[in-house]
């Protein structure tokens, strides 16, 4: 950013009050040279990231900095925290361009604010790049102002003053605090005024490792989420959901009858099922089990896997360039639904009045929220105020506010508020997957080079009905004539690049538009394409006769993964001699502005895949890995350490135990006991992150960064450990490995008491 001035707001309050003003920032692709070169994509111009910092930003002066008297400052930041830590990254932010020690400084998330428009999405590994030019503004500028309102009460030019600690001092000894300067500073109508920025060199809290904000009250369980909430009258509420996704209630057949059981107070028809209000949770549960309905057909009962499987196969954009002159490698891999299911079941709290309503939920775009359920309720969208709580985790999941709209509908037609959780069951079979999709590649060859590169993806459409965070797109998105088709081409488009320079390349997208309940897991797209990408560049570097990396390097041209791979060669120990059945894999990415690569060693000895724990046959196991990650500034090393290894175990998951298995129209998958994530058993020994130093000196976006890398890693080292080319992932979906649960929960008075469904 160089030295340049930035705007900034004096907003009118009764202490001093902050805001930024609109930034713009230069956006350049990175060049490159090579034998063929490959034009650059879309994302290497204006990325995803690009699009939602442009649109933040005429709003960013609607986003303040209070100080307060007590010397603290607070800001209420217009995103969700789901546990990526990013109220921490937005403090160190606050507190060093403040020169404020870091607990006093205070970061709440804000309620909705629809006024933001496009400046309240959680998404896209996007937050700390929308927020680090506008925050760190509003917070500069505060330090400003309170510089030049102790100098004019001390008569002395404001150059002479300086600040740390919270306290502004004179040469002479004179000392104030900020909080004695918070309501002098403070201005009684808007004032504009602009701000130099700290340089890197004198950041003394940002880049520098830090425990998060509420470290404290996570390992003391005194962290708040929904279902902590104590909000007067709201009960435990649950959901009898139908046997298929997004089936209807026909009819409740014994509703009188279910209303007198212990507990019990209410119990009302919504939209995909039936919800009843009890004392207790547990009561709510056998009053769930008890219900008789009839139900409506969902949107998907017919399909299961293989129909699914063939809808792809039946829609995929065909190859086009022709096997003529060159030789050529042709690649086909199938990737399984897969839960993105949090580890805090769905939970929200609603008490809907006739004029009013008030929402608490962990909600990713609280905007969007805000106003569909201001529209199926009735009211004005002024009228319903929502509260966007913490959340246990997201991986996509609150982009949606399915449980919030579902409370919101249980209080109304009740008339009581509600406290309403879905249980684990309704997570993996009524909440949100990502799709199951096609890969189909074609690369062709020649004299040492590659001539063409062709990537078909054909996916299950991801529902991204959400939009960009506000009722605009959200309607946009769901236009009857390829509405959500063509917004997930321009979410393709700014997000998928291929870094090698591979002759003429084509990355194309092509969605069947199947009513699952999909949206956003993490990386969206990148996942399933990154890891058909790179086993078919270890494949290409077989044909050629090189080493994977000695090929890689030939072909790159991106300089920041270049240099990424280089160091993970080192510190990775890469072609180090290993046994049979043990092997190494690389995966490079680069998308966020951010460039990475995950080293992995996969077993895949007989003695390891075959090995039983609890009688369940384990599989490979990832022995170590190694991610090495250039993010621009890493705002926070210690919290994008925890990001990186987070992405790891994705990864994992993705690669060799995680996917939900289709049939008649419903997940197989009931629980976290049988929906096989990264367990213990496969998980790294050995887990090394290097953070590279930064050559942008701004943060790209890091939360979902290494889940790419990581899948593409794991792949090609069980190819190289086994000898064959894995093409359909998780490699073991083929084998079930658990009893599922029946489509409904059974009655308490059957044979198995009720205990065959998991609530």
């Amino acid at each position: 950013m160089g030295r340049r001035r930035f705007l900034g707001y004096l907003l009118a309050a009764p202490t001093l009050a902050v805001a930024a003003g609109v930034t713009w920032e230069s956006i350049k692709p990175d060049s490159a040279e090579a034998a063929i070169p490959s034009a650059p994509a879309p994302e290497e111009a204006f990325d995803l990231g690009d699009l939602q910092d442009l649109a933040a930003a005429p709003t960013s002066h609607l986003i303040s900095i209070q100080v307060n008297s007590d010397g603290t400052a607070s800001f209420a930041v217009p995103r969700a925290e789901v546990g990526q830590g990013m109220t921490t990254a937005v403090a160190m932010m606050i507190a060093d361009e403040m020169d404020l020690p870091l607990d006093k400084v205070t970061v709440t998330l804000a309620d909705a604010r629809p006024e933001l428009v496009f400046n309240q999405l959680t998404g896209g590994s996007n937050s700390m790049r929308s927020l680090w030019v506008p925050v760190r503004t509003a917070a500069a500028i505060a330090r400003q102002r309170l510089v030049d309102t102790a100098a004019a009460q001390w008569k002395v030019p404001a150059s002479e003053l300086s600040t740390k600690g919270g306290v502004v001092t004179h040469p002479s000894g004179k000392t104030t605090t900020y909080g004695s300067l918070a309501v002098p500073a403070a201005v009684s109508t808007l004032t504009s005024t602009s701000v130099l920025l700290k340089p890197s060199s004198q950041f003394t809290i940002l880049g520098r490792p830090q425990n998060r904000i509420d470290a404290l009250d996570i390992v003391t369980g005194r962290k708040t989420f929904a279902m902590d909430l104590e909000i007067p009258n709201a009960k435990p509420t649950m959901v009898r959901r139908p046997p298929t996704i997004n089936g209807t209630v026909t009819s409740v057949n014994n509703a009188d009858e279910v209303k007198k059981l212990p507990g019990i107070t209410d119990i009302a028809a919504i939209t995909h099922g039936v919800a009843v209000r009890g004392e207790t949770f547990g009561q709510c549960i056998d009053a769930i089990r008890a219900l008789d309905v009839t139900w409506g057909p969902g949107t998907v009962d017919d399909e299961s896997d293989d129909t699914v499987l063939a809808k792809l196969k039946a829609a995929a954009l065909p190859l086009a360039v022709p096997k003529l002159l060159t030789s050529s490698i042709d690649a086909e891999f199938t990737f399984a639904f897969a839960s993105n299911s949090p580890l805090e079941p769905d939970c929200a709290v609603a008490d809907v009045r006739r004029d009013r309503a008030e929402i608490w939920a962990s909600l990713k775009v609280p905007i969007d929220a805000q106003e569909e359920i201001a529209q199926m309720l009735g009211l004005p969208t002024s009228a319903v105020t929502i509260h966007v709580t913490q959340g246990g985790g997201s991986f996509g999941r609150h982009l949606f506010h399915d449980v919030a709209a579902e409370a919101a509908e249980a209080s109304q037609k009740m008339g009581k508020p509600v406290k309403l959780m879905w249980s684990r069951t309704d997570d993996f079979r009524q909440g949100r997957t990502h799709p199951m999709c096609l890969a189909q590649i074609r690369a062709t060859y020649a004299g040492g080079n590659v001539v063409s590169y062709e990537q078909r993806h054909t996916s299950v459409q991801t529902d991204f009905s959400h939009g960009l965070g506000e009722m605009i797109t959200a309607t946009a998105a769901k236009a009857p004539i390829a509405g959500n088709l063509s917004f997930a081409q321009t979410i393709f488009e700014l997000t998928q690049s291929s870094p090698y320079n591979f002759g003429v390349t084509t990355q194309l997208l092509n969605e069947v538009p199947l009513t699952f309940n999909t949206g956003s897991m993490r990386n969206i797209y990148s996942p399933n394409v990154v890891c058909a990408q790179e086993l078919v560049v270890d494949q290409l570097a077989a044909k050629m006769g090189q080493d994977a990396v000695d090929f890689r390097r030939a072909f790159l041209r991106d300089d920041r993964l270049k240099a990424v791979l280089e160091k993970a060669v080192d510190v990775g120990d890469w072609g180090k001699s290993l046994p049979d059945g043990v092997a190494q894999g690389i995966g490079l990415h680069s998308e966020y502005r951010g460039a990475i690569a995950v080293l992995a060693e996969v077993d895949c000895r007989p003695e390891t895949v075959n090995r039983k724990i609890r009688d369940a046959v384990t599989g490979p196991r990832v022995t170590k890995a190694l991610i090495v990650v250039d993010p621009g500034l890493a705002i926070n090393p210690r919290g994008l350490e925890a990001q990186m290894i987070g992405g790891m175990n994705d990864g994992i998951a993705m690669a060799l135990t995680s996917s939900l298995h289709i049939k008649n129209g419903i997940p197989l998958e009931g629980s976290w006991d049988n929906y096989f994530y990264t367990r213990q058993w496969n998980t790294p020994l050995e887990m090394q992150v290097v953070i590279m130093p930064t050559t942008t000196g701004k943060p790209g976006g890091a939360g979902e960064l290494a889940v790419a890398p990581a899948f593409a890693a794991v792949a090609c080292a069980y190819a190289r450990a086994t000898g064959t080319m894995p093409t359909s992932f998780p490699i073991n979906h083929n084998t079930l490995g658990f009893e599922p649960y029946p489509a409904e929960p059974s009655s308490p008075q059957s044979p198995t008491d009720g205990l065959d469904y998991a609530y």
